[in-house]
């Protein structure tokens, strides 16, 4: 009898299912609506980058990015927007970077398109002069590290074209970025250029953070275009005698006060538990972060307001977050993450958007198998609006402080990324490059994932 009842029982669910399935498309296709049709978020991020510009933690563009923040979540229609203060680094670029090649020959040699790496510390006034050791991996330096001392170290590491998507490249890379100036003073060298983290078909150097190993000297870092990397290693191939010239300005200051901004949406059913979505505010100082990552907080903005418009009160507390500090510190997200600890909060979910505004192609997530299932049988109610893509782990930086410290499901908007790296980091990052339809298909897509975890989570 028992293995005729569990078919009957599941044939008699999938009418329920079905019924819910549709309400969930119809409220699905009203978020839609309301977002491409009212969104905010284009014209909050001309804001955004045009009146503000770069937003480099401690700088006074932050401060003024936080009170812009907060104004925008009133608009919207939170409920209460408060500040959560944290220490941050305050890091300054100085006057600009130069950096060219010395050789003997006569020949006129152009300067060299370069960028301190953030958190670098400077040449000093003099600059440095020296020889310049070209290297392709950790394992290249290591075999030639009696060659390293006293020279410029050049990672000439290339984004690897295999991957499709373009942040495995970015993964693949980075390391010399973060790693490489530490690694090359171990061995005696004065300072190190990093082939800038991009395939894009341009020579805009790519800033970044690194950091440094205590236990050897700060040397300069800078990041350098991808059409001057590939000029500089034919030099050397063809000049063995050529030298560079670097000199940078910048330096580390005394950290100083910044602040996540929160807005809060206040849930009806659960108001002590809480879904995050945010991005973060700050920005590189070399150009007006537009995609990196204005985009993620202007669309988790539009989350807020598209689900006030359409009357959608949340069960859970919805807190829209504006991060302080990813570029170079992740301080923000660190002390979200230790003050919903030290509190107790009950976090259900956190979703972050901060790989660009770029068409939505899906969402990178950590969840529990049970929740999994659960949000890959929404793929039907997302399908339609071409967000597909539910396979990849992973979620953003901030909100991964938040599933490190208590665990928290968490979820990264995954966009097409085949042009995000052609910005990441660089002067071109600017509110023209963002598409104002693939934007708001971004922040329809995380507004629709929100509403459906407020209702099954």
């Amino acid at each position: 009898m028992r293995n005729f009842i569990v078919p009957i029982l599941f044939a008699c669910s999938l009418p329920s299912l079905a019924v819910a399935q549709d309400k969930d498309s119809i409220t699905l296709r009203k978020l839609a609506d309301e977002v491409l049709t009212h969104s905010t978020a284009y014209e909050n991020l001309r804001h955004l980058t045009k009146d503000i510009g770069g937003r480099l933690a401690g700088s006074p563009q932050m401060s003024k990015a936080e009170q812009w923040g907060v104004a925008a979540l009133k608009a919207a229609g939170a409920d209460t927007v408060y500040l959560q203060e944290c220490m941050v680094p305050h890091w300054v670029r100085g006057a600009r970077e130069e950096a060219r090649i010395i050789s003997k020959r006569r020949d006129f040699i152009p300067p060299l398109n370069v960028l301190a790496l953030g958190n670098s510390v400077g040449s000093g006034p003099n600059g440095v002069t020296a020889g310049v050791l070209e290297v392709a991996s950790f394992d290249e330096l290591e075999a030639k590290k009696d060659q390293v001392k006293g020279k410029i170290v050049f990672y000439n590491v290339r984004f690897k074209p295999e991957y499709i998507k373009t942040f495995h490249s970015y993964g693949d890379a980075v390391k010399y970025r973060g790693q490489g100036a530490s690694r090359a003073a171990k061995y005696g060298a004065v300072a190190v250029i990093v082939r800038s983290m991009s395939h894009g078909a341009n020579n805009f150097p790519h800033t970044g953070a690194m950091g440094y190993d205590t236990a050897y000297p700060k040397i300069p870092a800078v990041a350098i275009g991808l059409e001057d990397a590939d000029r500089l290693s034919l030099r050397l191939k063809d000049d063995t005698d050529a030298k560079v010239f670097l000199r940078t300005n910048c330096e580390m200051l005394k950290d100083v006060v910044g602040h996540n901004v929160i807005g809060e949406l206040k849930g009806r059913k659960y108001p002590d538990q809480y879904i995050t979505v945010g991005g973060h505010l700050d920005s590189w100082d070399v150009a007006e972060g537009a995609h990196d990552d204005g985009a993620g907080c202007v669309q988790s903005i539009e989350v807020l307001r598209a689900l006030k418009a359409q009357g959608i009160q949340p069960e859970h507390t919805l807190r829209v977050v504006l991060f302080a500090n990813e570029e170079n510190g992740t301080r923000g997200g660190k002390k979200y993450a230790a003050l919903a600890k030290a509190k107790k909060e009950q976090h259900v979910f956190a979703l972050e958007s901060d790989a660009g505004g770029f068409t939505p192609r899906g969402f990178m997530t950590t969840l529990p198998a049970d929740k999994k299932a659960k949000m890959d049988s929404w793929k039907p109610l997302f399908a339609p609006y071409g967000i597909y893509d539910f396979d990849e782990q992973g979620g953003g930086v901030d909100v991964g402080q938040l599933n490190e410290a208590i665990g928290t499901p968490m979820a990264e908007l995954s966009p097409d990324s085949q042009r995000y790296f052609d910005y990441h980091h660089a002067a071109n990052d600017v509110f023209e490059a963002v598409n104002k339809r693939e934007l708001e298909l971004g922040a329809f897509g995380m507004a629709g994932l929100i509403y459906l975890v407020d209702q099954n989570f």
